[in-house]
């Protein structure tokens, strides 16, 4: 018996080792940006395994500094917030090339996703982005043609959903011929990774 236990506890605190370090690792893998905004703070979690080149995109812009001082443009209660792209003057920020569309990664346009915007064109996104403020299947992926591809998810929100909720609430009006603009402004004051 004495020597089974000796064989045993090493072996145990190997086991241990191992699933420590495997779980380490996991932890290591996330990627998380703080958004920083005059409603408070929202803390996503990006999926880069399942997007890369959508991560990729938000990151340079995020890395940039691009974010800052955007606002967050339309809001729509019980759709979506969605931002990245205008600055409190409702002025246009100038982008980087569009992106290829990466919706057909099985992750869906739920509540809390965070999720690329973009034009008519499926593979038109850039630095707009918007945060699913309820379900919203119609805007996931189901094919390949151009009314099918739908809206690339590549995060969601880990904390900060009080604050997805407040703007959601606000008043909105029409600016320049844009429906859907919050009255008070909401602005990102700052995008950093964590």
């Amino acid at each position: 018996m004495p020597f089974l236990n000796r064989l045993f506890i090493p072996l145990l605190f190997l086991i241990s080792a191992f699933f420590t370090q495997a779980i380490g690792a996991n932890e290591a893998k996330v990627t998380k940006v703080l958004l920083e905004t005059n409603k408070g703070n929202i803390e996503l979690e990006l999926y880069p395994d399942k997007a890369p080149a959508t991560v990729a995109n938000f990151l340079r812009y995020v890395d940039e500094g691009f974010y800052k001082g955007t606002i967050f443009h339309r809001v729509i209660n019980s759709f979506m917030i969605q931002g990245g792209g205008f600055d409190a003057a409702m002025k246009k920020k100038n982008v980087h090339a569009s992106i290829q569309n990466e919706a057909d990664n099985g992750l869906k346009n739920q509540r809390g996703t965070v999720a690329m915007a973009r034009t008519s064109d499926p593979h038109s996104a850039t630095a707009q982005f918007f945060i699913n403020h309820a379900d919203n299947d119609f805007l996931n992926h189901t094919n390949r043609s151009k009314r099918g591809w739908g809206y690339c998810v590549f995060g969601r929100v880990s904390k900060g959903m009080k604050t997805i909720d407040a703007i959601a609430d606000v008043f909105t009006t029409r600016v320049n011929g844009m429906k859907n603009v919050p009255e008070e402004t909401v602005i990102i004051t700052g995008a950093k990774r964590i």
